[in-house]
């Protein structure tokens, strides 16, 4: 797997992040810098820790899992990123409900809740890493730079442009995921 592979893989695991701290920031209304770099740090912590527990659980496995290792990734890739597609276009009620007034947005236990939440994807894709051998320890790395710089950008898109701009971000992602599946697929049946 190519560095260029895993910084895809890694964009398309941002964008649940990206699309979060959009709508927090959009709560907090101006730019509170500690709450944003906290945010950050605990997505990207979870974003890049998350598949290494999933890689770590897929050695034990290893055997039995590069024999289909092609299948994996595309089903996986697959199912993740056409849920964001679908959950993309499911609705915005969530936006509103993160803004509501009672909701302790922001507190320590709603970053972390929402970390984990956005990261449960990532647990099933270091999955399909099990064939490559330590290189999950870089992958998490960048799955992890990618993830923190991705909400420190949501963040402050939120607070620039707040609800002017409508993107469908997580969409996106989902495609890269899908598109990095069937390359994966591709590759392994027929070059």
């Amino acid at each position: 797997m190519s560095l260029i592979e895993i910084i895809l893989i890694a964009i398309g695991l941002a964008m649940d992040c990206f699309a979060v701290s959009i709508a927090s920031s959009i709560c907090y209304g101006r730019y509170n810098w500690p709450k944003i770099v906290r945010m950050a740090l605990f997505f990207g912590l979870f974003q890049g820790a998350m598949p290494l527990i999933g890689w770590g659980v897929g050695i034990g496995l290893a055997k039995y899992i590069c024999a289909v290792d092609h299948w994996l990734a595309l089903g996986i890739l697959g199912y993740l990123g056409g849920k964001m597609i679908y959950e993309s276009f499911a609705g915005d009620d969530e936006e509103e409900e993160m803004c509501d007034a009672k909701s302790p947005y922001g507190s320590l236990r709603m970053v972390t809740i929402l970390a984990v939440a956005t990261s449960i994807d990532a647990l099933a894709t270091g999955l399909i890493f099990v064939p490559y051998g330590n290189l999950m320890f870089s992958a998490s790395g960048v799955i992890a730079l990618v993830s923190f710089l991705f909400t420190m950008v949501g963040c402050v898109l939120g607070v620039t442009f707040g609800k002017r701009i409508k993107f469908n971000v997580e969409a996106i992602g989902g495609l890269i995921l899908v598109g990095i599946g069937l390359k994966i697929f591709i590759e392994h049946m027929f070059l």
